[in-house]
């Protein structure tokens, strides 16, 4: 486990995630959920704030579990979520383009965490004694 890499993709995470609670339309404009003015409507916005929220405890999870099975697991949480949003964006959003681009953008989150997890971290994280290798 790289748990540097998993820190800063935590910390990243935890920024935009408030940054899209306070203010929604730092999500909704690239995504296409704004009107022909560029505006967001207030039911867009209300069911994005708990989206950034996810994010934000998520990353902060990242950031502040101890390393081990604890940072695992919210790193697998993070996956997951940036998947899901990779699955259910790229069949939901308005346009193809901003499909394709917010399933890449998803996907390479969740990829970051995935490397994070696989990747020696250098502290002399082995096979532990009776652990089989590329266990999590």
């Amino acid at each position: 486990m790289e748990v540097g890499l998993l820190r800063v993709v935590g910390a990243a995470t935890a920024v935009y995630g408030v940054a899209v609670a306070a203010v929604p339309d730092v999500l909704a404009r690239p995504s296409g959920l704004v009107d022909a003015r560029g505006r967001t409507a207030v039911a867009t916005r209300t069911s994005l704030r708990p989206v950034g929220w996810r994010d934000a405890v998520g990353g902060l999870a990242m950031v502040l579990a101890p390393e081990g099975p604890a940072l695992r697991t919210a790193a697998c949480l993070r996956i997951a979520a940036d998947f899901g949003d990779a699955a259910l964006l790229s069949l939901t959003l308005p346009g193809r383009e901003r499909r394709r681009k917010a399933a890449a953008v998803s996907v390479g989150w969740g990829a970051l965490s995935v490397l994070g997890l696989l990747a020696s971290g250098g502290r002399g994280e082995g096979p532990k004694k009776g652990r089989r290798a590329g266990r999590w």
